[in-house]
């Protein structure tokens, strides 16, 4: 018997051929997902890195006012006194570099409105500040001049802050994203009862999007069913009514629902014309957490019956029969044998549905009112309107860690493996 190596017809030894191979097939499938990895890269894991670097990043402060931050890192925040004349001396040196830069980074008023959202007076103190050394700022000894310019350069709660605040990280976003933030003595302290904010709209939309999966999932539930047993030409046309609210504007929805559900809206007046309620008593069901859910469920309603849907299709209508056939009621029979195969698919929607409606911010702030917006509304608000991105994106992670753990309770309790779209 020959022990020469087998080889393939152009003379390549059978093993090398067979490497080249299960490289090129390699290489090949690298490529067909390389483009679906490179759009989940730029559209989900680089968003949410900047999101999450973003709500820690406090580089600007230090980038801005360097030599300040150099020597107030030396100060005694304890000794009562304000920082000596060479702080004051290397400030008025930042706020002139910061005057003739024409860097967009290097800018007095950015960091004085950083520093208001730690402490009301920042920003007009800085701005008035920078105003004077934009007409050739002042002269020595520099700590009176600064207090002349305004008297909180005085008050050493102030440079406190900015000590704190001018680590090149800061956990002031975190803290104040729930509800907490610094004493002037530099401890840690939950806000006053009044003030406290984000942890009850954290409550609230946990508590709002858990409702709406319920609701969605018993209403859906039967709608599934029955287009599960239909003949396929009428459950195919049943599909089009499920599917048509895909093919309308989300803005055109919920306004419909604003005209339905105002006090002088559709639903009002017919309950009026039939005599259900008088018309000095019309309901309240806009512009509050009512008009939320109503809206809401609305828009959600379809990704609760697809999934319930693909599974339901899949169950044998044999298994309802043979639990029937040894004795089972109609009753016994569903919750026992059909409900249970189930399971996925109300597992796969719950999830979906409740996700969704975590992240809605569009549909509650048409129809919310102050008592149905949630944190999604808040963390658009510092967006666009407060610019507080640091802060909202704080707000953002904090709702992220919040869904991932409420997924890992979910893949504890039901499993992520039951669960099936289709």
């Amino acid at each position: 018997m020959s022990d020469a190596p087998l080889v393939t017809v152009d003379g390549t030894p059978l093993k090398v051929s067979l490497g080249r191979a299960k490289r090129k097939a390699k290489i090949r499938a690298l490529l067909l997902v390389a483009p679906l990895f490179l759009f989940i890269l730029l559209t989900f894991f680089i968003p949410i890195m900047s999101m999450l670097l973003r709500s820690v990043d406090n580089e600007n402060v230090a980038y801005t006012l360097p030599n300040t931050a150099d020597l107030l890192a030396e100060w005694d925040v304890d000794s009562g006194d304000l920082p000596d004349e060479a702080v004051f001396a290397a400030l008025a040196a930042d706020f002139k570099a910061a005057t003739v830069s024409k860097e967009d980074d290097i800018n007095a008023t950015k960091v004085g409105t950083r520093f208001n959202y730690e402490k009301s007076g920042f920003r007009s103190m800085f701005r008035k500040t920078n105003k004077i050394f934009e007409k050739g700022g002042v002269e020595p000894p520099y700590k009176e001049a600064f207090i002349k310019i305004n008297k909180r350069w005085g008050d050493a709660d102030y440079w406190r802050v900015m000590q704190r605040e001018m680590r090149g990280k800061t956990d002031s976003y975190y803290l104040a994203a729930v509800d907490s933030g610094y004493t002037d003595d530099g401890e840690r302290a939950m806000n006053k009862p009044g003030k406290r904010i984000y942890l009850k709209l954290y409550g609230r939309t946990l508590g709002i999007s858990l409702l709406i999966t319920c609701i969605c999932l018993l209403l859906a539930y039967p709608v599934a069913y029955l287009l599960s047993i239909l003949k396929s030409r009428t459950s195919n046309l049943l599909m089009i009514l499920v599917l048509l609210p895909f093919w309308t504007s989300l803005l055109v929805r919920t306004s419909a629902w604003i005209a339905l559900l105002q006090k002088e809206g559709v639903i009002n007046s017919v309950l009026v014309s039939i005599g259900v309620i008088d018309d000095a008593n019309r309901l309240l069901m806009i512009h509050n957490a009512t008009g939320t859910i109503i809206a809401m469920v609305h828009v959600l309603l379809p990704f609760m019956i697809l999934p319930l849907y693909s599974v339901m299709k899949t169950i044998p209508p044999s298994y309802m029969r043979a639990a029937r056939s040894l004795g089972a009621t109609p009753f016994t029979a569903f919750t026992k044998v059909y409900m249970p195969n189930t399971v996925p698919g109300i597992g796969a929607g719950a999830i979906l549905v409740f996700i969704l409606a975590i992240g809605y911010y569009i549909t509650p702030a048409l129809v919310g009112g102050q008592s149905g917006t949630l944190i999604s509304n808040e963390i658009a608000r510092h967006l666009e309107t407060s610019l507080n991105w640091g802060l909202a994106a704080a707000l953002g992670a904090l709702l992220l860690v919040a869904v991932f753990a409420l997924y890992l309770v979910y893949d504890k309790i039901v499993g992520i493996d039951n669960m099936k779209l289709g």
